[in-house]
């Protein structure tokens, strides 16, 4: 497997948070850092997709997730 390497700068709050993450865990700092990167890309993905149904759900009547909720359940 290719792997790459990410540099990257973190405040002073958000690298103790990540070491904080990262005793309580029992996992590495890049495991971590990892993990999340992939979390957030797999949301910005989730949205996306969603900006370009809405306008398909909107014109059969989905307004809310709760409209979908109701017709699925």
């Amino acid at each position: 497997m290719k792997t790459g390497t990410l540099t990257i700068r973190l405040d002073k709050n958000l690298d103790d948070l990540l070491t904080k993450a990262s005793r309580q865990s029992g996992k590495n700092r890049s495991e971590i850092a990892r993990e999340a990167l992939r979390r957030q890309l797999r949301i910005s993905q989730f949205d996306a997709l969603r900006r370009r149904a809405m306008p398909f759900a909107e014109a059969r009547g989905y307004l809310t997730d709760e409209d979908v909720f109701v017709d699925i359940s």
